[in-house]
């Protein structure tokens, strides 16, 4: 059965009439646009698109599909690799018009609606040289990235995104908006901080702001495919002793067209080291010069830039439109096997835009207790994500497989865990994204949502 046929024209004429932004269905203009997200492989179509312009736009939404039993999509910047922002012959419900962010520099706080970038919180926050900790595209919303977790270049130095969040206005199943935090609905609240979208679509989130930038000391280390073991080993070792302020990943990609690297090498499978060093730069030269001095590296561009610019360094790398898939996983060590195991892989992509990621994680993310928020993984040292990227529609089944194969090869060595915001698959991973968590989040699902009408997800079933 198509979208059309399941809406009476009578529903249509009630969102149009009580929605102050746009309402989409199939034909409209517009309504292509509105049912894209980042990945190109999600090809889905929505019965009806409501483009919010406040909250109260989304209770009326809300309320609609839960009188009339629609799936919900809920689209903040639509950049999860999963899709699940768009649904078939359903409701998707559009923030990416909601895009306000209010900072308080005195309080050290920002106000941000769900349809923000990371970049638009950055442009604000980064006007009085403050910033919360958030991802590594700029592009990405801020909705998706702090729901499921959010961790970025700042994290260890301050903790996950959901560490920093101070309260939130969200609309339940029931159409109701309520504010939680520590001292209002603490359950909900407890349990935004990593478990989803499966309680309510936040349509305001609170910030707590650190001092950062505007300069800091930050770049990429490319060295030659040929030295990746022992570039690797290194880092491995190098991080297991550096102050929180520091972070450093490790990424197998193909070399761009950029100066600082020997035109000899562009389009060739390289090792990039990145770091950055949140503090004051002048202090993070002496602690990064052993990355710049190990090895015989092609070159670098380590310096001292705009913290902001350095949040949107990979975002044309990062591009919608091209078809991707992702696995990730945790550990709590990365031995010689594992890297060799990990290197196996990552030199061994099926498409030049395919990136094989190592993160060193640690520092203040770990030291928050695993109850403390729904987020459980604070025991990960080190997170492998595969972020295979292709263009060609009869390539999914290779590049699929690929993925599948190098996340089986070292699954093994990891936790029983795996960042959510990571899963390409639409839903099932429930067990690896929440862990130990999970039983207390059913208990907060049947009281929040207990028809599971949020159920486009990493979802939380609740009791029957």
């Amino acid at each position: 059965m198509t979208g059309e046929a399941m809406l009476a024209e009578s529903t249509y004429k009630t969102l149009e009439d009580e929605i102050h932004g746009d309402v989409l269905r199939p034909g409209n203009e517009g309504y292509d646009e509105a049912r894209k997200v980042w990945n190109a492989m999600i090809d889905k179509h929505p019965a009806v698109i409501t483009c919010c312009a406040g909250t109260a736009d989304v209770i009326t939404s809300v309320n609609v599909a839960r009188e009339h039993d629609l799936p919900i999509g809920v689209k903040g910047n639509g950049h999860n690799v999963a899709g699940n922002a768009v649904c078939d012959d359903g409701l998707t419900i559009d923030l990416s018009g909601m895009t306000a962010v209010r900072v308080d520099p005195t309080a050290r706080t920002a106000w941000v609606e769900p349809g923000a970038t990371l970049a638009d919180v950055d442009h604000e926050t980064q006007a009085f040289g403050l910033a919360t900790p958030l991802g590594f595209v700029s592009e990405t919303g801020i909705a998706g990235l702090a729901l499921g977790g959010g961790f970025g270049y700042l994290s260890r130095t301050y903790g996950m995104t959901v560490d920093n969040l101070r309260s939130v206005d969200i609309v339940t199943a029931d159409g109701e908006l309520l504010h939680a935090s520590e001292d209002e609905h603490p359950d909900l609240f407890w349990a935004v901080r990593g478990g989803g979208g499966n309680f309510g679509i936040v349509t305001s989130f609170e910030f707590d702001l650190h001092e950062v930038g505007p300069g800091v000391l930050a770049g990429l280390i490319i060295h030659r495919a040929a030295d990746a073991q022992a570039v690797v080993r290194q880092w491995r070792d190098y991080v297991a002793d550096i102050p929180d302020e520091l972070t450093v990943w490790v990424v197998v990609l193909t070399a761009p067209p950029a100066p600082f690297i020997p035109e000899t090498s562009h389009g060739e499978p390289v090792v990039a080291v990145l770091p950055i060093y949140a503090g004051d730069p002048d202090d993070g030269w002496s602690l990064v010069e052993p990355l710049l001095e190990f090895g015989d590296p092609l070159g670098d561009n380590v310096a001292v830039r705009s913290y902001a610019k350095w949040q949107q360094f990979f975002d044309a790398a990062n591009a919608s439109g091209a078809r991707n898939y992702w696995k990730s996983l945790n550990f709590t060590e990365f031995t010689d096997e594992m890297i060799d195991t990990a290197l196996e892989y990552g030199l061994s992509r099926p498409t030049d835009d395919t990136k094989y990621a190592m993160a060193h994680m640690g520092g203040a993310m770990s030291r928050v207790p695993v109850d403390a928020t729904a987020y459980p993984h604070r025991d990960t040292e080190f997170l492998v994500n595969v972020q295979v990227r292709w263009d060609d529609q009869e390539q999914d089944g290779e590049c699929v497989e690929w993925a599948s194969e190098s996340y089986d090869a070292l699954v093994e060595y990891s936790t029983d865990g795996t960042y959510m915001n990571f899963i390409s698959e639409e839903t099932g991973r429930e067990g690896f994204a929440y862990r130990e968590n999970y039983d207390r989040l059913v208990e907060v699902k049947t009281e929040y949502d207990p028809e599971n009408v949020f159920r486009l997800n990493q979802n939380v079933t609740p009791m029957t």
